[in-house]
C-alpha cells in the first residue's frame, strides 16, 4: 500500500480578513474530496490572512495512478480557481 500526499501553498493576495480566507478555504475543502476522492485539510498558516496551505492525501497500490490523481487535483484548482494562484506544491509518497 502506498500513501501519496500533496501540499499546496495558495496565495490569497486579495484577502484581508480571516473570515474571508476561511470562506474560500472551506469551499475548496468541500469540493476537492467530491471531485477527486481525496482526503483534504488546511494544514498550516491557519491564522495568516493571505496564505493557505492545503494538504491532500490518497492511498492505493499504483504510484503513477496516485501521482496522476494528485496532479489532476492541482490542475483543477488552477483551472477552476484562477483567482487563487498556487505559490508552490509538492507530492510525496510513503
Amino acid at each position: 500500500m502506498l500513501v501519496a500526499t500533496c501540499v499546496i501553498k495558495l496565495n490569497l493576495a486579495g484577502v484581508y480578513s480571516l473570515k474571508e480566507k476561511r470562506r474560500i478555504v472551506k469551499s475548496i475543502l468541500a469540493r476537492l474530496p467530491r471531485q477527486f476522492n481525496l482526503a483534504v485539510a488546511e494544514v498550516d498558516c491557519q491564522d495568516v490572512w493571505q496564505t493557505a496551505v492545503i494538504g491532500l492525501v490518497t492511498v492505493g497500490n499504483d504510484n503513477g495512478l496516485l501521482h496522476g490523481q494528485l496532479e489532476k487535483a492541482v490542475s483543477w484548482l488552477t483551472e477552476f480557481r484562477p483567482d487563487l494562484p498556487i505559490d508552490d506544491y509538492w507530492i510525496e509518497f510513503r
